[in-house]
């Protein structure tokens, strides 16, 4: 794919995002990963059926469907069965994740590299900050104690804020896509055109000011920029949103009857910190050492078994947790 138009690289730097169209080749990239899930989904269900928590598999439905009777009928979502990362704490010896190789091509696609490379040079670093998110339709989510739905809209936040301190001057780029077409009834990202400008905002835990689905959450309070000014981003499949680092966005409900499943990546040049030190990160592509690229699928699956095992470790040790965002600091716009 060719390098972004001047336009798009000036729409970036002015308004913090770009959506490009038709990055990922539907059939060739997307539905690859897809297929790869629906083997993920077997083994949840085998796993839930066997302990009696389910009572059917489901196998004639298809993945959406099936995942949404499965979060219906055991009353939880199931997200880090899917996810390409762990969590922060209490990580043990079996944590489940998927770093399977259809994922793995997804992120290193060359095509998706190019828009990268557009945007942060050649020397490009997969940065261990990314999910999988697969979202059921609201109405069927389990509620929080303030009566929002969990993996519910997305709060208000920059990507930058959601880091360690180390990563300040990283040139962190955020990638998402979407496996599927993502209208608004879907609960696309909304995004604050131009409020990179502002730098980093305070990130304020526990948050109540802002709108009612966000009650209780880390957030930047709408006091502090433009939210009037946020705008919808829906998304056909194949297409990709490029987005800096300080762009404050959040994300709409999903009120359709569909799961929203999308992608969120991050990338940045190979020389700079990550600001997730404990997560494997790799060179995606190199035009100065393409020797130093990992090609392999089944490696990088390894290394998240790395990663598991120390975390793991350092749980049953009592040593204290290993830092993965910034230190929580008490600001006064947060009162």
């Amino acid at each position: 794919m060719p390098a972004l138009t001047p336009s798009q690289l000036d729409h970036f730097a002015r308004e913090g995002y770009v959506v490009v169209k038709g990055v990922l080749d539907p059939v060739a990239a997307l539905d690859p990963v897809i297929d790869e899930y629906a083997t993920v989904l077997d083994r949840l269900a085998d796993a839930l059926y066997a302990q009696g928590a389910i009572t059917s598999r489901y196998e004639a439905l298809e993945f959406g469907d099936r995942y949404i009777q499965i979060c219906v009928e055991t009353g939880r979502i199931h997200s880090q069965f899917f996810d390409f990362s762990l969590p922060f704490q209490n990580v043990q010896s079996d944590t489940p994740f998927w770093a399977g190789p259809a994922v793995f091509r997804a992120l290193t696609d060359p095509n998706l590299l190019d828009v990268v490379e557009s945007l942060i040079g050649p020397e490009i670093y997969s940065n261990p900050v990314q999910h999988v998110r697969i979202k059921p339709p609201e109405r069927y989510l389990p509620k929080n104690q303030f009566g929002n739905a969990i993996l519910g809209a997305t709060q208000w936040h920059q990507d930058h804020g959601v880091v360690t301190e180390e990563a300040d001057d990283t040139q962190m780029l955020t990638v998402w896509f979407s496996l599927q077409d993502t209208p608004i009834e879907k609960g696309p990202l909304m995004v604050v055109p131009g409020s990179h400008q502002s730098g980093l905002l305070p990130h304020c835990p526990n948050y109540m000011d802002n709108a009612p689905q966000f009650a209780g959450a880390a957030q930047v309070p709408e006091k502090l920029f433009a939210a009037d000014r946020a705008i919808p981003l829906p998304v056909e499949r194949g297409d990709a949103i490029f987005m800096h680092k300080q762009t404050v966005h959040g994300s709409y409900p999903n009120v359709s009857d569909e799961v929203r499943w999308s992608f969120d990546l991050r990338y940045n040049p190979t020389d700079q910190p990550t600001g997730r030190l404990a997560f494997p990160g790799f060179v995606a592509r190199s035009r100065r050492d393409p020797a130093s690229e990992l090609r392999d699928p089944a490696e990088w699956h390894r290394l998240w078994l790395v990663a598991r095992t120390k975390m793991a470790t350092i749980n049953q040790d009592g040593q204290i947790d290993i830092p993965f965002r910034r230190a929580q600091m008490a600001h006064p716009l947060c009162a």
